[in-house]
């Protein structure tokens, strides 16, 4: 059986290597590919995982994850609500194509894992208001969180906010401009702060999302999605102010091995071990 990421580029992923680690793991003679894909073949693509008996499905990454949907023929509620489809599973051994999203149950496993209840956070910070970001304040509203949304564009915010709210109307979602009294009213009270941006992802690690002249909120729990590099500026600066801090790694394992779990009903937490001790093997 072969599974593939697409994406336009896909060069640079780890998946290959994550996902192989955890095929060999458990005995299955599987294999995973990279499937560069502009946006003019992807109907060819997904036409061919629907039609090939010897494909499985496929990840899905930038600038595609909202590209897929249209072809498929079932999306899970979690990623209808995200607008994203990160997870493509061939249903039986049918033609029939599902959809999920498994980055935001792939982040609080992290959290978790690190022995963070992400219900007991209380409030949360999400720096950043793009499609990682929609993701990770679903998850956070999920178990029960007030989220506060910062980000330079006050208008992606807001958006954001008003896409996802109907979704939890129990749980105040609230948006902020990323200036430093829009930070300061942000940050007031968070007990987990989540980097949802680009700043301080390789090549530009001299980059981060925080305003130097805000302090970061007391026993705050920072994370990070940057995996590359394992410590980035901002988490450095959690650090000096004495926060817990997690990169991104994590979670890249933790979303993958939900991603296997579609593919292959093998529990995802016989594998997240084998995905995480891969990628922090290759990752520097």
């Amino acid at each position: 059986m072969r599974i593939g990421l697409i994406g336009f580029p896909v060069s640079h992923s780890a998946s290959p290597r994550m996902q192989g680690a955890a095929f060999a793991a458990v005995g299955l003679d599987w294999t995973y590919e990279l499937w560069n894909t502009p946006l003019e073949e992807l109907p060819a693509r997904m036409q061919a995982i629907r039609l090939d008996p010897d494909l499985g499905g496929a990840n899905v990454t930038i600038p595609h994850k909202q590209n897929v949907m249209p072809f498929l023929d079932e999306i899970s509620p979690h990623a209808r609500a995200i607008g994203a489809v990160n997870t493509i599973v061939k249903v039986g051994a049918g033609t029939r194509l599902y959809g999920d999203n498994t980055d935001w149950i792939g982040f609080l496993n992290d959290l978790r894992h690190y022995g963070v209840e992400p219900a007991a956070c209380g409030q949360a910070l999400v720096l950043g208001a793009g499609g990682s970001a929609r993701g990770i304040v679903y998850a956070l509203a999920s178990v029960g969180l007030t989220v506060h949304v910062i980000n330079r564009n006050l208008a992606r915010a807001q958006e954001l906010v008003a896409a996802l709210q109907p979704a939890f109307p129990a749980q105040p979602l609230r948006a902020f401009s990323l200036t430093p009294d829009g930070l300061m009213a942000a940050a007031r009270g968070a007990g987990l702060i989540v980097n949802c941006t680009s700043a301080g992802m390789s090549p530009h690690a001299d980059t981060t999302p925080w305003l130097s002249e805000i302090p970061m909120p007391r026993d705050a729990i920072v994370h990070d999605l940057v995996y590359k590099p394992p410590l980035t500026l901002f988490m450095q600066q959690a650090q000096q102010a004495g926060l817990r801090v997690y990169g991104g790694m994590g979670m890249l394992a933790e979303q993958g091995a939900v991603a296997f779990e579609h593919w292959t009903h093998i529990p995802a937490d016989r594998v997240a071990g084998i995905m995480r001790d891969t990628l922090a093997a290759i990752v520097r």
